[in-house]
């Protein structure tokens, strides 16, 4: 690893007591793990959080601490990175006057840590009710097509997840070393299979929690949940901005021209839209409060909007009206990009 100066990442003083390295350690720990933040913060916090066990690896250690006074960038000194016999681990004692409880794991160290590492630093799995723990919360999320959304029904997913790394039960570090599976992050990735009933009401960064679909408890404690979030997504037929959702609806020359009644799905069901004579192609067609969900509870619009279009296979007298119809008249239409003159 990089060299950094120990002290002043955990902000103690070089003559600082190991009680005061491991309270510095403590508030860091709490300060920096990846679990509570969020967006752009969680990368940060993932390098603090490495950052900070790497320093109390070497500092809460009295002789690799010796070591690193007199050495300082080279205090290994040559030696292996590697724990003398009979140091750390701490005892589970020594955890739980950083972390509090006086029966056992904290109720903040239980969640934030789990309690494999109980075990881990020295204490042994409780049969006792008391020592049971729950599983931890896994976080995934998923893109899912505007049309599937509005489609609805129970649907058979495979789901990116984040959970607290196994090995380490989402420290980041096992005893004197960061942890090699998650590398010190505290966090692994993986894929679950889920059974998902798409709600009704269903919004973009909606939250779903599924119960039970998390880790595992330890000894007969329940299991976490999984927390989806729904990304929604623009698809061939549908796309959204905001709570506001745009259908592309195909409509035939004629049906253009003395109008017609289409069909359109929507989150609420079928609805029945009458297309007025003459529409233009590209023409929208609103529909107040059949949008998306907000939050707040309010309904976006829907927007119908028309493209004209022929029928995939056209009959020989269709073909031959269409022809007559060009040859009728003007046969030359005008707009947008279209420069004038062009065939």
């Amino acid at each position: 690893m990089k060299f950094q100066d120990y002290y002043e990442v955990l902000g103690v003083a070089r003559g600082a007591s190991q009680d005061d390295v491991k309270s510095a350690y403590r508030k860091l720990a709490k300060k920096w793990h990846p679990d509570r933040h969020q967006g752009a913060e969680k990368a940060k916090a993932e390098a603090e959080f490495k950052k900070v066990n790497e320093a109390y690896e070497v500092l809460g250690d009295p002789a690799k601490r010796k070591r690193y006074d007199q050495f300082g960038e080279h205090w290994k000194h040559g030696e292996e990175f590697t724990p003398p016999q009979g140091g750390r681990p701490m005892s589970r004692e020594e955890m739980e006057e950083i972390f509090g409880g006086g029966g056992g794991f904290s109720d903040f160290f239980a969640s934030m840590f789990g309690d494999e590492m109980r075990q881990r630093f020295g204490g042994r799995k409780g049969r006792h009710p008391r020592y049971a723990v729950r599983g931890a919360d896994v976080r995934a999320e998923l893109a899912l097509g505007v049309g599937d959304a509005i489609e609805g029904g129970k649907r058979s997913l495979d789901v990116p997840t984040t959970q607290a790394c196994p090995r380490c039960g989402g420290v980041g570090f096992l005893e004197e070393h960061v942890c090699p599976t998650c590398a010190g992050v505290g966090t692994v990735h993986g894929r679950r299979q889920v059974d998902l009933t798409i709600p009704k009401n269903v919004r973009d960064g909606m939250t779903l929690r599924l119960r039970g679909l998390g880790e595992a408890g330890e000894s007969g404690g329940e299991a976490g949940d999984l927390l989806l979030m729904l990304r929604l997504r623009s698809d061939g037929a549908y796309r959204c901005e905001g709570p506001d959702l745009y259908a592309d609806v195909p409509i035939a020359p004629w049906e253009a021209l003395s109008g017609t009644k289409v069909e359109v799905a929507t989150l609420d069901g079928i609805l029945r839209i009458t297309v007025p004579a003459g529409a233009a192609s590209g023409a929208k067609l609103r529909v107040r409060g059949k949008g998306l969900a907000e939050e707040s509870g309010s309904r976006g619009d829907l927007y119908v909007v028309l493209r004209h279009a022929l029928p995939a296979e056209l009959s020989e007298k269709q073909r031959s009206l269409i022809e007559e119809a060009g040859r009728s008249g003007p046969s030359t239409v005008h707009g947008g990009a279209r420069r004038e003159g062009s065939r």
